[in-house]
């Protein structure tokens, strides 16, 4: 399936708009960002390592 020109114009724009929006939006909220994300570094980790632990069981269970 191919794309018109213009359907690519659209899509370009929207990629640019959307990144600059996200931009803007997180500039905005930089300064509250250390007072809601203080531990989202060990909340990363930690949903990694549940993961990971689930997957592990998943593989020797079903050995």
């Amino acid at each position: 399936m191919k794309f018109t020109n213009g359907q690519l114009f659209f899509a370009g724009f929207f990629v640019i708009a959307f990144v600059i929006g996200m931009i803007w939006s997180y500039s905005k909220d930089k300064k509250h960002q250390k007072n809601y994300y203080k531990n989202v570094g060990l909340i990363g980790i930690v949903i990694i390592v549940v993961i990971a632990i689930f997957t592990m069981l998943t593989f020797w269970i079903h050995e």
